[in-house]
């Protein structure tokens, strides 16, 4: 019995002691492991300051490290999730810098993602600056068209759908303002873009209506049975869409039928689950700092093109006269994305029907000076012949001579006016055709 007990006391005092292998395998790493390590603890713990001091410095000692890419991301997401206002735009340009340097890398797509997100996360109301919501729509594009099938994709498009409806809500506050207040040139002139750009609008229907009123108030039946046109055949489920059938009915315009793919969308947003606007809803909304997005599409292409290439939709052209172009980039009437494909409100008619028409009094122009000149040497030609006869003849007929000549040089004065007329209607048609043109003709 005392042997056993001597033993195993023994045991006891000669037992191995654990060994911990997290920090053995922390002194036997490489530097730059070990500084990338500790500087991601820190961050993870809240300490974003000291860990951003030991990526850079990671990047400083070590510029072909395996790390290198991973500690610059890793800076800019730490100044991202910080937040505020300056760190935002540190994020911001951390990120950019990534997708100089490494551009091919997988992660540059979350790098581009993260750019327009800090900029989604800093979009104002849509009463307020738009600025960070204009650039937020730009990055989310850029994601958009670089990488079309990055896991990202779906996200960003529906990121990008929020962004315009609050743009476009802006623009439809500013227009409803003028349209109540009575300015018709206003309030059209922020409609129309409007309708154009942002099919996908949750009121993209009402500024329809309100154009169509807009127009058929100022006598223009035309204009405005071709805006009820376009509700009725974009927006057929649309609580506008029955009055405006009215509408094209006291117009004898033939009421088009309801296009199969936005019936589609419409019928699809219709049955997209959303939550209930309550009171309590919008009283807890006008608590918060950032845009409601809740009447945001679910589904459909949103605007792909920037905002510079998206043109009024209406022009002053020749004779007085309004001409419809789409409201697509660069003027082009199907060229532009669509609700669903290929339905795009805001083409009822080809762009180039400006030019048709502006062309058409041109020429018609020129053909009437050449028309004038034309009248002008046949008036002059008789007298050119009586002065040949007269010369042939004897001295008592140069009276006659005399007289016909000078008919023929009223002839010409009176050619070289018309002329002058038709290059002065000339010069002032086609200087219609430069720059922007007044939107409405009122």
């Amino acid at each position: 019995m005392l042997v056993s007990t001597s033993q195993s006391n023994a045991q006891i005092l000669h037992k191995k002691k654990k060994t911990n292998k997290s920090t053995d395998a922390t002194n036997t790493a490489e530097p730059d492991k070990q500084l990338y390590d500790k500087a991601m603890n820190d961050i993870k713990h809240g300490r974003h300051e000291v860990g951003r001091l030991g990526l850079q410095t990671l990047i400083n000692t070590y510029p072909d490290s395996e790390y290198l890419a991973k500690a610059k991301l890793a800076i800019a997401d730490s100044y991202f999730k910080e937040g505020g206002t300056a760190n935002t735009t540190q994020a911001v340009a951390g990120y950019k810098d990534f997708i100089v340097f490494f551009p091919f890398l997988p992660e540059a797509a979350y790098a581009q993602m993260q750019v327009a997100m800090a900029n989604y996360n800093e979009m104002a109301k849509s009463d307020r600056d738009s600025t960070h919501a204009k650039l937020a729509e730009e990055e989310f594009q850029t994601f958009l068209q670089k990488y079309p099938k990055d896991p990202l994709g779906p996200k960003a498009e529906q990121r990008l759908r929020e962004v315009q409806e609050v743009l476009a809500e802006g623009q439809f506050r500013i227009a409803y303002y003028y349209y109540v207040k009575g300015d018709r040139r206003a309030a059209a002139g922020r409609l129309a873009p409007l309708v154009g750009r942002y099919p996908l609008y949750s009121k993209s229907d009402e500024a329809l209506w309100m154009l169509g009123d807009v127009f058929e108030k100022s006598e223009r039946k035309d204009v405005a049975g071709a805006y009820y046109t376009m509700l009725v055949k974009n927006y057929p489920l649309s609580k506008k869409a029955p009055l405006a059938k009215d509408k094209l009915k006291a117009y004898g315009v033939p009421i088009p039928q309801p296009d199969a793919k936005a019936l589609a969308w419409m019928t699809a947003e219709q049955n997209a689950p959303r939550p209930k606007e309550t009171p309590a809803h919008r009283a807890m909304g006008m608590l918060h700092s950032g845009p409601d997005v809740h009447t945001t599409a679910q589904s459909g292409r949103p605007q792909m093109e920037p905002e510079a290439d998206n043109g009024p939709t209406e022009t002053l052209g020749g004779g007085n006269r309004t001409t419809l172009v789409g409201g697509g980039g660069g003027g082009a009437a199907s060229s532009s994305p669509a609700v669903v494909d290929t339905v795009r409100p805001g083409d009822p008619k080809p762009a180039g029907a400006e030019d048709t028409t502006s062309g058409a009094g041109d020429s018609g122009a020129a053909t009437n000076a050449d028309g004038t000149a034309a009248n002008a040497t046949d008036a002059a030609a008789p007298a050119d012949a009586a002065k040949t006869d007269a010369a042939t003849t004897a001295d008592p007929a140069k009276t006659d001579a005399t007289a016909t000549d000078t008919a023929a040089t009223d002839a010409t004065k009176t050619a070289a006016p018309a002329a002058a007329d038709a290059n002065t209607n000339q010069k002032e048609s086609s200087s219609k055709k430069k720059g922007l043109k007044k939107l409405i003709p009122w």
